[in-house]
């Protein structure tokens, strides 16, 4: 086994034990990167759209579980909602790569990453039913919604993270290695 100093921070078969993990978020070099990164900005506008998106979508999903009415509509915004999700985890895995050198699950956003899969997979799984015409209108809504709160539980993570580095930022500024 490698000795910590050299674990590829992307590969999770190799991450080291979580006591043993530094607690930085960004190293100044990747810090830098993040912050010259034109994806840092397309995160930035997508991830509030897809939240508003899906608050939308989930009225529209209440209603049909509740009254049977507005189908058409609440299938539309979960189609529109999951191509957010995709383009969102699309331009995502650009900025990883950019920004730690990885595609995906680098090491301070790994559980964000393997929890994004899981809503990525309700999200399609629920366009599989609609399309291959699989569950009625209302078990595709309560789907929809299952997929939204795991997608909620992700985006709260996102948000943690994101307060995270902004702290670490100040620590930094305050101790003068980061001017």
């Amino acid at each position: 086994m490698l000795p910590p100093q050299t674990i590829d921070i992307c590969s999770p078969t190799l991450l080291p034990s979580s006591a043993s993990m530094d607690s930085t978020l960004y190293t100044p070099e990747e810090r830098a990167r993040r912050d010259r990164s034109r994806w840092t900005l397309v995160q930035g506008v997508l991830a509030p759209l897809q939240f508003l998106v899906m608050l939308v979508s989930a009225g529209l999903l209440i209603r049909v579980i509740g009254t049977g009415e507005g189908v058409g509509l609440a299938e539309l915004s979960v189609v529109v909602k999951t191509g957010l999700l995709y383009l969102i985890m699309i331009t995502g895995s650009i900025w990883e790569k950019e920004v730690f050198g990885c595609w995906l699950f680098a090491r301070p956003f790994f559980w964000e990453d393997v929890v994004s899969m899981g809503v990525i997979a309700l999200h399609t799984a629920y366009l599989v039913g609609l399309f291959a015409g699989i569950g009625t209108p209302v078990q595709l809504a309560w789907l929809a919604l299952v997929a939204y709160a795991a997608y909620g539980v992700n985006a709260i993570q996102f948000v943690l993270k994101l307060r995270a580095a902004r702290r670490q930022e100040r620590e930094m500024r305050l101790v003068g290695e980061w001017a």
